[in-house]
């Protein structure tokens, strides 16, 4: 299973989805977009989703209380590897908790490299997701691929336009051995907005990060998490690997690996 999460796009016409008698309580369509095929030879498709007012699901990287989507590839045929390009989160804050989510229509590009080189990739995609108005509910979708198309959706290339800009410049971290796991402080020498929000990863979807606590002032700001493994306890924790994404009001920016302080 590879954990992906799903962004905020405007509502446009959808393909061929599963009925609704077939989909879980808050969720109103589900469907793949038609992919089409990119320069460098790969293939773009997007997992659209169309929620019920009110409800919402999660980010790859949601906090303490969110539930982040699982998805499972093995019912494509010649598909070597997926990728997803992640739009920007909403801030959603629930029940006094700031969690990582979605409302309304979403879309998230998906990039699929196929095993023989100019042939599509085909079959069915099963995901597993958080749904959640007051409470959550599991939902687990099976969507077939369409048939592949001559040209870019326009939600594709919208959601697209959404992904945060990589920033080049390495992160400052700090690296504190506690009783289950390691405390991460990441610093960014740059002044930012007072609400701007954070989410630290690993990359490692078995390693649990904690929604971190955010610092900010003239110098710079700070995002503070706990990352714990499965084991429970201090374990080596690779720098190079910590992914820190901020989320302002006009935007959002991401920073792979980081110096040791």
């Amino acid at each position: 299973m590879t954990r992906l999460a799903l962004p905020l796009i405007a509502l446009l016409a959808l393909p061929a989805a599963a009925g609704a008698q077939d989909l879980p309580q808050g969720l109103e369509t589900a469907a793949l977009l038609p992919p089409y095929r990119t320069e460098a030879g790969t293939w773009m498709t997007a997992l659209r989703l169309e929620l019920a007012p009110g409800w919402k699901t999660y980010w790859r990287s949601p906090g303490d209380s969110g539930v982040p989507p699982r998805f499972d590839w093995a019912g494509l045929a010649n598909l070597d590897h997926a990728r997803a390009h992640w739009p920007r989160p909403e801030v959603i804050d629930s029940a006094g908790e700031r969690t990582l989510g979605y409302h309304g229509a979403l879309v998230l590009p998906i990039e699929l490299a196929p095993a023989a080189p100019g042939q599509p990739v085909a079959g069915r995609v099963e995901v597993e997701l958080g749904l959640c108005l007051n409470v959550c509910v599991p939902a687990d979708l099976a969507l077939d691929m369409p048939p592949t198309a001559t040209s870019p959706d326009p939600a594709i290339l919208a959601a697209l336009a959404q992904v945060p800009e990589t920033v080049e410049a390495a992160l400052t971290c700090t690296l504190t051995d506690i009783t289950d796991g390691v405390r991460v402080a990441a610093s960014v020498g740059r002044r930012l907005a007072a609400d701007t929000a954070a989410a630290l990863e690993l990359g490692r979807p078995e390693v649990w990060v904690s929604a971190p606590e955010v610092t900010a002032g003239d110098k710079g700001l700070t995002a503070t998490a706990d990352f714990v493994p499965p084991a429970a306890k201090p374990f080596p924790l690779d720098p190079a690997e910590v992914r820190l994404t901020l989320i302002g009001p006009e935007g959002a920016v991401e920073y792979q690996g980081c110096d040791p302080a």
